[in-house]
């Protein structure tokens, strides 16, 4: 008789049993937000306090989240904090414009993004997963985390950019873990809401970085402009063109073309290198659901040679990266700001409180999972996931602002698990010790260094 062993549990901060002080918060926010939750933030519907920076409101009823996001969501803008964080980065990218700049944005986007689009992503990814993992043919240790970072790098560049992105991948990734220990995370004078005046030591940090990637973006841009004058029927219709196509009197400036280019490079695929990563951890620590992740992808690529067809063929495959995205949220913090005051339920909303929907807390909250800690796939397992509020479970947030990308991450996922999980297996070792640390995406201190050896 099989008995089903006691599920995974990933490491993650215990709630804390009691409330931080004042100078104690600053540093655990700085140092990592995700430390700093009590236990009865995964208990409640809803947290309503007066903190440092003003009110605060942390949103986990699944109702309440929809009134926010979707149903009032004209009276919530980005809150002041977060774009305190990320503007400086992307300015006046997808992710940080707001207003009609962000509707403009968006309806230049909307075509790269539509089904037919997008599968006519996969053989590109299909063919850059292929090529990536023969650095794994002759075995060995790698830094899983730092991989999936070139990976999905590789990825970006081939599909959105037809491989024409200046600048060199390996420094790109280095650069990228740069930017985010430096100007990715919160600055305590942010938190204070001091003047924007006051000096952030961690944005001065961080300007050579941030130099570095505008650099890329420059290049980037001239290198498809010479190409439109030297034989415009040569030039790919990817998404720089389309971007660029989309700019002038009606439609995006060129700060704003290159304030694109720059979100989709930097943050486009940082949020699946991280969830690849952790899928990969949780399926290593968990070896009886790898083995039927295993089974049925050697089942389904021996039949199934149309990449464009493995998501839905692949529910045990898709079930464990949903289910690392629940537990590991690539953007751990959605965080908006009322514009009125208003009433839900009997909740008083205050004008300019902070109002928070984290997924991090949201998909780990006790009265919405059976077991929340645990690494457990069937959860998404067909007939599970149907029962999941839609609310509940947001790793591509949701409303208006729901990623554009959401349908191209879960393609590229599937096909880049499909393809390592077929040909390789990754084991942890005495060194893998990872901890989820929130900056932009929830990043694994020490990395994910883990023993790969061919099938």
């Amino acid at each position: 008789m099989d008995i089903q062993p006691a599920p995974f549990i990933p490491p993650a901060p215990k709630p804390r049993t009691t409330p931080p002080s004042t100078l104690e918060m600053i540093r655990i926010v700085y140092r990592n937000p995700l430390e700093l939750w009590g236990e009865h933030t995964y208990n409640e519907p809803w947290i309503s306090a007066n903190g440092v920076g003003g009110h605060l409101i942390v949103a986990n009823d699944p109702g309440l989240i929809r009134h926010v996001l979707v149903d009032n969501a004209r009276n919530y803008k980005m809150a002041t904090v977060r774009q305190k964080i990320l503007r400086p980065i992307l300015r006046d990218g997808l992710l940080t414009a707001e207003g009609e700049v962000w509707k403009r944005s968006r309806k230049a986007m909307a075509p790269v993004f539509t089904p037919r689009h997008i599968f006519g992503f996969a053989q590109p990814m299909l063919r850059r997963t292929q090529d990536f993992v023969t650095r794994y043919e002759n075995g060995g240790t790698s830094d899983i985390a730092h991989d999936m970072t070139l990976l999905t790098y590789d990825i970006l560049a081939e599909t959105l950019f037809s491989g024409e992105i200046a600048g060199e991948p390996g420094s790109f990734a280095n650069e990228i873990d740069r930017l985010f220990e430096t100007m990715g995370r919160v600055d305590p004078l942010d938190l204070l809401r001091a003047p924007d005046w006051l000096p952030r030591l961690t944005r001065i940090r961080g300007r050579k970085t941030m130099a570095y990637f505008r650099k890329i973006v420059t290049n980037t841009v001239k290198m498809r402009e010479g190409k439109f004058k030297r034989d415009p029927d040569a030039v790919p219709q990817d998404f720089l063109t389309l971007l660029l196509k989309a700019e002038g009197p009606d439609g995006l400036t060129r700060a704003e073309v290159e304030d694109n280019i720059i979100t989709f490079i930097g943050a486009g695929h940082e949020t699946t290198a991280r969830a690849l990563g952790w899928t990969l951890y949780c399926l290593a620590e968990s070896p009886w659901e790898r083995n039927r992740v295993e089974q049925e992808i050697d089942q389904v690529l021996a039949r199934e040679p149309d990449p464009t067809k493995w998501l839905d063929a692949m529910p045990f495959t898709r079930a464990a990266f949903d289910e690392a995205l629940r537990l590991y949220p690539p953007a751990p913090s959605i965080n908006r700001e009322p514009i009125e005051p208003e009433m839900w339920k009997d909740l008083y909303i205050p004008e300019h409180a902070a109002v928070l929907v984290m997924p991090w807390v949201v998909h780990r909250h006790r009265k919405l999972w059976d077991r929340p800690d645990a690494f457990l796939p069937e959860r998404f397992h067909p007939g599970n996931r149907e029962k999941i509020d839609r609310f509940q479970y947001l790793p591509f947030g949701a409303g208006p602002r729901v990623c554009i990308g959401a349908s191209f991450a879960m393609q590229e996922a599937i096909i880049a698990l499909a393809i390592m999980l077929s040909r390789f297996r990754f084991d942890t070792t005495a060194e893998t010790k990872p901890w989820p640390v929130q900056k932009l995406t929830t990043q694994p201190q020490g990395g994910l260094p883990m023993r790969v050896t061919p099938r």
